[in-house]
Formats: C-alpha cells, sequence, structure tokens
C-alpha cells in the first residue's frame, strides 16, 4: 500500500478515536465510540458508531444518508463516510428512523454541509422542526431542521436506480420509520433489507389513560399493535436497525472475517428481535392495564 494512503488512513483512525473523548453526560458511550465503516451489500454501507446506526447508500446521481444520530455525531459520521472513498457533498437525500435526537440531532448541520434534502415520515415532522421540544417523552433537545419532503406510509425515495421504500412503524415516536431496499449479493443474489426503525416502549411511555395521567399520546398502544404487524409482513433478508444492538452489530462484526458478507444475512435474528420486542411491549402493555384497573376501583 502506498505510504500516502497509509498516511491518509492512519489520520482518520486517530481521527474517529479523538472523537468519542466527546462523549455527552448521561449518553451511552456506545452512542459516540467509532466504528470502522464497512460495506454491507451492494451500495449499503454502514458508517455510524459502535451503536447509532447510520447507512450510506451510493448511487450515480448522488447518495443518500439514513439517520444524522447526535448533535455531536455528524463528523464522525463524515470521517466514516470519506474513509470510505466518498464526497460528503455527494449526499443528496438525508433521510431518519425517527425523531429523538440520538438519531436527528446531527441533522441540522449536515444538511448545512451537504445541501441534501431531507426526508421525513409525516407525523414526525414538527418533532423535527421544533429540534424535539414538543416531544411527548420530553426527551433532549436538538438543533430544528427543515423538511424538505413529508413522506407517508409507503412512500418511496428514489435516486440513481435505487428505491428505498418508508414503512410507518409508529408508537416509539409518532412516525417512526422503518426502511427497506433490496441490494444485490456478490453471487447476484438479491437480498431484501430492513432498516428497524424502533419498537421500544420507554419506561416512561404511557401507554394506558389513566384519571389525570392521559396516555403518552392518543391511540399509542394500537400503534406498536401496527408496528409489530407490520414488521412481521415485511420480507427480510438482511436485517438491521436504527441501533446496532438490535441486530447484533458487534458480535456479527467479530464473525465477519470468518463468515463473510453472509453474517448480515439473519432472518431467523429479525424474526426473533420481533417477537422479543414484541412480548416486552404486551408485558408493559398487560401491566399499565391492570394499574389502571386498580386505579378505577
Amino acid at each position: 500500500m502506498p505510504l500516502r494512503r497509509l498516511v491518509s488512513l492512519f489520520a482518520v483512525v486517530c481521527f474517529l478515536t479523538s472523537l468519542s473523548a466527546f462523549a455527552a453526560p448521561g449518553v451511552d458511550p456506545e452512542w459516540t465510540t467509532p466504528q470502522k465503516p464497512f460495506r454491507i451489500a451492494g451500495n449499503l454501507y454502514y458508517v455510524g458508531s459502535r451503536d447509532l446506526a447510520s447507512y450510506l447508500i451510493t448511487t450515480p446521481d448522488g447518495d443518500i444518508l439514513i439517520n444524522a444520530n447526535l448533535p455531536s455525531s455528524p463528523p464522525q459520521i463524515r470521517a466514516s463516510v470519506e474513509a470510505l472513498g466518498f464526497r460528503w457533498k455527494n449526499i443528496k437525500i438525508l433521510l431518519n428512523s425517527h425523531a429523538h435526537f440520538d438519531h436527528t440531532g446531527g441533522s441540522a448541520q449536515i444538511l448545512r454541509e451537504t445541501g441534501a434534502k431531507f426526508m421525513v415520515m409525516d407525523s414526525d415532522v414538527k418533532l423535527v422542526e421544533s429540534g424535539g421540544a414538543i416531544d411527548f417523552d420530553h426527551l433532549h433537545t436538538y438543533p430544528p431542521a427543515h423538511v424538505d419532503r413529508i413522506l407517508h406510509d409507503g412512500d418511496t425515495v428514489r435516486l440513481g436506480g435505487t428505491v428505498l421504500t418508508a414503512h410507518k412503524t409508529p408508537g416509539h415516536t409518532r412516525g417512526c420509520t422503518t426502511w427497506t431496499m433490496q441490494v444485490k449479493s456478490r453471487s447476484g443474489r438479491t437480498l431484501n433489507v430492513v432498516i428497524v426503525g424502533g419498537v421500544a416502549a420507554l419506561s416512561d411511555y404511557r401507554l394506558v389513560a389513566t384519571p389525570g395521567h392521559p396516555a403518552s399520546y392518543p391511540g399509542i398502544a394500537q400503534d406498536f399493535k401496527h408496528t409489530f404487524a407490520t414488521l412481521r409482513a415485511l420480507p427480510c433478508d438482511i436485517f438491521l436497525g436504527a441501533h446496532g444492538s438490535y441486530f447484533n452489530l458487534q458480535e456479527k462484526l467479530a464473525k465477519l472475517p470468518i463468515e463473510g458478507p453472509s453474517v448480515w444475512i439473519d432472518p431467523a435474528g429479525y424474526r426473533r428481535f420481533i417477537n422479543e420486542s414484541q412480548q416486552d411491549f404486551e408485558q408493559d402493555l398487560k401491566a399499565q392495564e391492570q394499574k389502571a384497573k386498580i386505579k378505577s376501583m
């Protein structure tokens, strides 16, 4: 390898490592610890941290980025994109998984630096443009970002021959979005990719209304049920998500040198994730329903 190339790679590694020192208080270190970027399959690449996932989809007409992550994440994502040999300003479209600070917080900076168009699911638009200020769960706020295109369930995003489909999978946020696309394996096989947007009812979500304490938002429990039904209906070969922990990113990376790219093909893991997540939701719902019944006596 030419010396210039070695020096360039070393500089990128040093830069990525330095970013982990700036983890915000209360933020999981895995969200800010750099992850060496890599190709998943076809034109789909991972450019996030060890747990906050960000995906680059490259096309002849420009690139698509899914998830800007934390307000502090853009430099890490940019370094990963450029380490793979792609141009930061070639990003034409920015998408997200949902409008919480850990997936959308860096959007305003990325839009400013790249000039990309921001496309967001309808029920998350106001949350994004408020910078998280109107979030029903009152999580961290972030720099507001202008939305260029409002998406609806089943809409497609097209660029350079690549097609992504937006599936509204609400509950975690009102407009939580699961993305699907197809890629080609090295052998030419068409693979269905599912990037899960989020499925967790956080500890302070109110799934059931009680006197003086309305549900986090009207219909939240029904939305979660709809989400699990939607996810079950999606064909999945490559299982990905907004967090690496959804699809056991680090465990799969450890197996990659032995198993190769096939490590990402995990339909069984996808089904297991849905089953376990739905069980957690149903347990939470049942517990809240029981408490609501006691309070009404």
